[in-house]
């Protein structure tokens, strides 16, 4: 489990029936770098600030000493575990009141952006239909509702699976069936999310995980796919890693504590929990478990994994009573993912010495005999795979882009060898996203998701006999969305050192300048090996249509430019993931894309963290900045190991009980770098219900602020009181937070029109 997060979360303002009675259409029309009356908004914000009661959290002393250093946090208090203390809760209350009352000026505008952004979205509609055994698998969404329906319709047709294949539709079709709708399951809760939908292999059953808090801790229902009738008790207390193990026992993981996945449990269904079988406990509290399923449906993968190793376990379904196998051994340094075809494991392995990963195969009978598939090379990283039943699936990383190769493979029972002779998949935007999709295992269509910048998410079935690439669904964006009005970049700045570091662009044609003037939003994260790739989203328009450019900074620490590009970015190396992203930033500006009183910045959970370090660092270089759910208070958390996720992240951040560590990570944890400067405008959002950052943290950051900074710019705070680390969970009202977030930057770049207010 990982602190990440995706761009634009903010903290919804309205509850969900406020949220559904706003108009779905456009209010306001969107104008390059809209003029309004400065002195008029000016004098209205000033008004605002002198009846407000700025929020002032109490003082309470509290000392922290660590090798003779002593730190004092007068806002320890802040924390409560159980999250039903008075006083905290007032405190947090005050917070979303003073927010809510300090952006009421700017309500009605907020309003019409929620309209403009919703009116882009076809309500009613469905994804692109899957193909599994004799069904078509689908989901649904309803206009008005905030959730969708889990669809199938069985397949009528005898004729082999096509990239051509279309799911009647018609008064002809075969019957819809909803197999469950998540509206119905939502109602008397604040937040609903399914974190997994797993049907069994033959159709019959359904496993699903359910989370009504945001803490995710999930409870997991099987229901019968016909007439949705519980089957068997439900599961309480677990990840959303469950898969099917046949079709009449589930395996799952179950949490120690501080939320560490510790435990894997084989369930007969029918059978109590209480009864389960404990397959493996992983004792070592840097490790944590999780669970995948091979495509052929015949082995089930249990993997424990630190931030830097991974060993593998294997539960062959057709002889259960046998337990888990070790396939990969636990080697300090060696990181192993796995899935099965014929007489083969096919696995991806990385090492210090192959840092990008290879790709081997060895036999069933003897895991140790491996031979290579396709060899470590130092400028393309193996990202993951994807196997069938005659091909193979490569997806890699090439000079900070996703790629997709293709395979045949021998017939099974003869000698494979290394993979040669591979198709590339083609693209046509210069920055895009790629990422595999479930496909079946027995045919030659490989399904996958594209997007970019200017294309919205679109799901292709590509032949790989034929090379024959399908479009089957592109997301609909209403209101008139032209792709060819759009304009994506990539652009290199260079770091001190020499790092050339990517930066993705988007603008729209007309509608920038191009010469200093034009407001900017910079997005960055920059941890976990993740790669923040260049994709669609609909909201963002109502910035770029106004004339905003949008950028990411692709900086060390993600996985953009493969393993080496982690590496840089972590540890005692962590702070280049700060002075990455302000090299980022002032490229830009020297480039004339923006100017300092046009940049606005953006981060989302250690993606929060960046943008409290580089607000410490450099507070002059920016206009605004939002902070989702935002990890700032890095040096007290990663000294706590009752703190969830700790314990499995010291080979993340380092461990600060070692004297090196400790005062590396405080010279950058952004609670402890507050200091008396000018800070721009800065909204805060939080979780009360987070497990991955504490709302906490995002509490006493805010509260030191306020405390030492010597500036009058805006600084709110959002603390969402019924979710977690992803914020609301319904589609509508996430489009709420996003126009929120949107109003707070154009306010702070005084870009919102008289007329609106």
């Amino acid at each position: 489990m990982l602190r990440f997060g995706a761009p634009f979360s903010a903290s919804p303002l309205l509850t969900r029936r406020l949220l559904l009675s706003l108009p779905p259409l456009l209010l306001v029309s969107p104008a390059a770098n809209p003029s309004p009356n400065p002195s008029v908004f000016s004098s209205i914000y000033a008004s605002m600030a002198s009846v407000a009661a700025t929020p002032v959290a109490k003082k309470v002393r509290h000392e922290m000493e660590m090798f003779g250093d002593v730190r004092v946090d007068d806002y320890y208090w802040l924390r409560d575990d159980s999250r039903s203390n008075p006083d905290v809760l007032s405190h947090l209350k005050a917070e979303n009141d003073y927010t809510t009352l300090m952006m009421s000026d700017v309500k009605k505008f907020q309003d019409q952006i929620y309209a403009e952004i919703r009116g882009r979205i076809k309500e009613d509609d469905i994804s692109a239909p899957l193909r599994r055994g004799s069904y078509y698998y689908y989901k649904r969404t309803l206009k008005g509702k905030e959730y969708v329906q889990h669809c199938r319709r069985i397949i009528s047709s005898q004729a082999p699976p096509s990239v051509f294949d279309e799911m009647p539709l018609g008064p002809e079709a075969p019957e819809e069936h909803v197999i469950l709708d998540e509206n119905i399951k939502a109602l008397g809760h604040d937040y609903y999310s399914i974190g997994a939908f797993k049907v069994s292999p033959n159709n019959k059953l359904v496993a699903y995980a359910e989370d009504t808090k945001g803490d995710e801790i999930y409870t997991v229902y099987i229901i019968d796919a016909e007439n949705g009738c519980p089957v068997g008790t439900h599961l309480t207390g677990i990840t959303s890693s469950v898969e099917w193990a046949g079709d009449e026992a589930l395996v799952y993981i179950t949490m120690d504590e501080i939320l560490r996945p510790d435990k894997v449990w084989l369930h007969k269904i029918g059978s109590d929990q209480s009864s389960d079988i404990c397959l493996y406990h992983e004792k070592d509290d840097m490790f944590s478990l999780d669970l995948q399923a091979s495509e052929s449906k015949q082995y089930l993968f249990v993997e424990s994994e630190s931030k830097n190793t991974r060993f593998i376990f294997y539960l062959n379904i057709l002889k259960q009573e046998s337990g888990l196998m070790t396939l990969t051994a636990r080697v300090d340094g060696v990181d192993t993912s796995a899935s099965h075809r014929g007489n083969h494991f096919f696995i991806k392995r990385r090492s210090e010495e192959f840092y990008n990963s290879e790709l081997v195969a060895c036999p069933l009978d003897d895991v140790t005999a491996t031979t290579v598939l396709l060899p470590h090379r130092e400028s393309v990283k193996i990202q993951d795979f994807q196997l069938f039943s005659d091909h193979i699936a490569v997806y890699e990383r090439e000079n900070g882009l996703p790629k997709v190769t293709v395979y045949g493979l021998p017939a099974v029972g003869e000698t494979i060898g290394q993979l040669k002779g591979g198709r590339v998949v083609d693209f046509v935007d210069p920055v895009y996203s790629v990422d595999p999709a479930e496909c079946e295992f027995s045919s030659s269509i490989l399904r996958f998701y594209y997007s970019s910048m200017k294309t919205p998410p679109s799901a292709y079935d590509y032949d790989m006999n034929t090379g024959v690439s399908v479009l089957k669904k592109i997301e609909t964006v209403l209101g008139g969305f032209d792709a060819s009005n759009y304009v994506t970049e990539r652009k290199w700045a260079v770091a001190s050192d020499g790092t050339q570091i990517p930066i993705s662009i988007l603008y729209r044609k007309n509608q920038v300048k191009l010469d200093g003037s034009d407001p900017l939003l910079l997005y960055g994260y920059g941890s976990y090996e993740i790669c923040i790739d260049p994709s669609f989203k609909a909201t963002r328009l109502s910035l770029v249509d106004r004339g905003f450019i949008f950028a990411i900074a692709h900086i060390r620490g993600g996985g953009e430019m493969g393993r080496r590009w982690y590496e840089n970015g972590k540890l005692l190396k962590k702070k280049n993931t700060f002075t990455d992203f302000i090299t980022c930033a002032e490229y830009l500006i020297a480039n004339r894309y923006c100017s300092k009183e046009k940049l606005s910045i953006n981060g989302r959970s250690a993606g929060g963290l960046l943008m409290g370090a580089v607000l410490n660092m450099r507070p002059d270089l920016f206009k605004a900045a939002v902070a989702g759910v935002p990890f700032v208070d890095v040096l007290t958390t990663m000294l706590d190991p009752t703190i969830p996720l700790t314990t499995s992240e010291w080979e993340e951040w380092g461990d600060p009980r070692k004297e090196e560590f400790y005062y590396y990570m405080k010279s950058y944890s952004p609670v402890d770098n507050i200091k008396a400067q000018n800070y721009p405008n800065i909204l805060v959002t939080a979780g009360l219900n987070d497990p991955r950052v504490l709302y906490s943290e995002p509490a006493k950051f805010v509260a030191k602020l306020r405390e030492m900074k010597t500036d009058d710019n805006s600084l709110l705070f959002k603390c969402e009181l019924g979710a977690g680390h992803f914020s609301k969970s319904g589609r509508f009202e996430k489009l709420e937070e996003d126009a929120f977030t949107y109003t707070f930057i154009l306010k702070a770049l005084d870009m919102i029109p008289q007329a609106s207010l």
